[in-house]
């Protein structure tokens, strides 16, 4: 037999070394796991930059893996705003953010409480996360009608009175909501529920990029920010693109707007949404200098006397015909535009609910409804466009 002397001395040297350097390896991961740990349970609030260049009415922010969302206008003339902290289903919640409005991302059920908000859904094609809407006969959408149809969809009765129990069934992690005040009592019981409720604003934007850019709110939501940003800069260069074709125009014609309603005429403010695309759409909108962001409730007497001659009528309410016009208003017929047959609606075309398609899709879609009023105002500069919203009413 063989007999192997090995020196002890320097056998247990070496491994008293090899043990001495996995502690100081493990030591440091845990120094290091611990570090991270602490990152993750105490966040720097503090403002970092808005991702948000148009609205006025909501901000992102992105802090580490998480993304703030501050809604500054939840409804009119609101004093103070909203935030809320979109976590990672998958990640730790921060010490610093307990007590804070939460919101696990991505969602995967929600309900939504206006038309407007389905585009901004089905642009995402998570359509299939929405257990929930008031008055479903509204929607437009054939892809979400047919979810309401099986039943994929629930009705949650009026708009500003949500049936809670069914509510509370459906168990949604988020409620998008609007509101016209602060005193609104059902979304405070819902967030009472313990259910988030986020006060959709993107109806109190003025500049139609701004509207719709908040399809970025939905994309955080839905935890695809990166897609969102990629859609809305698609918006944005094709209505910029849009606006600067219709620099290239000889006229601004004159331009009217609204119809009669219990003999008052409601048109839109010189600061609203829809002046703003007639303004660039490069066209004399009448009321262009009037204050307000909303609309403007004027006498016939006095619309007639500044409009009489004006060369187009954009916006001709529910009217779908010229003839429905003359019944309603024998008045309508003195006005140049009726004579020349330039009236113009987004009524006309309808969704699989009867709903008008413009209410719906306007927001997410302005580049397409300034192209359409470039289109009929200035005809020459989009000889082969054909129009997605506006038609002329029927003879």
């Amino acid at each position: 037999m063989k007999i192997i002397f090995v020196n002890l001395p320097k056998f247990i040297s070496k491994i008293m070394k090899n043990i001495l350097l996995l502690l100081l390896l493990f030591t440091g991961f845990l120094s290091c796991k611990t570090d991270n740990e602490s990152k993750d349970r105490n966040i720097n609030l503090n403002k970092t930059y808005n991702l948000i260049k148009y609205a006025k009415g909501f901000e992102l922010e992105h802090i580490n893996n998480i993304t703030k969302v501050t809604i500054l206008s939840p409804y009119p003339q609101a004093k103070e705003g909203f935030t809320y902290y979109l976590i990672p289903k998958k990640n730790q919640l921060p010490d610093s953010l307990k007590g804070k409005k939460i919101i696990r991302i991505p969602v995967n059920k929600m309900v939504a409480s206006s038309t407007t908000h389905i585009p901004m859904i089905e642009i995402f094609h998570q359509e299939n996360t929405l257990v929930g809407f008031p008055q479903t006969h509204y929607i437009s959408s054939k892809r979400t009608v047919d979810l309401v149809k099986k039943g994929k969809i629930k009705e949650l009765g009026n708009t500003q009175d949500i049936n809670t129990e069914i509510l509370i069934e459906l168990k949604p992690e988020v409620v998008i909501g609007f509101s016209l005040s602060s005193n609104n009592k059902m979304y405070h019981n819902i967030e009472n529920i313990g259910i988030p409720v986020i006060y959709n604003g993107d109806w109190l934007e003025e500049n139609p990029l701004g509207r719709s850019e908040w399809i970025k709110l939905f994309g955080a939501l839905y935890n695809k920010s990166k897609e969102a940003d990629s859609i809305f800069k698609s918006i944005e260069r094709e209505y910029n693109k849009a606006k600067k074709l219709a620099l290239k125009a000889e006229k601004r014609p004159k331009v009217l707007s609204g119809v009669l309603f219990k003999d008052k005429w409601n048109l839109p403010a010189g600061e609203s949404f829809t002046a703003t695309l007639f303004k660039d759409a490069n066209t004399d909108y009448l009321w262009k200098d009037s204050d307000g962001h909303g609309s403007l409730v004027l006498s016939f007497e006095s619309v007639f006397e500044k409009a009489v001659n004006a060369d187009f009528w954009i916006g001709a309410g529910i009217y779908t015909s010229f003839d429905q016009m003359k019944k309603a208003d024998d008045h309508y017929t003195e006005f140049k535009a009726f004579k020349n047959k330039n009236i113009y609606t987004f009524s006309k075309k309808r969704g699989a609910n009867g709903g008008v398609i413009y209410f719906e899709l306007s927001p997410i879609q302005p580049h397409f409804v300034l192209k359409d009023l470039i289109k009929v105002t200035h005809p020459e500069l989009l000889p082969e466009y054909k129009t997605h919203f506006l038609e002329k009413l029927n003879h």
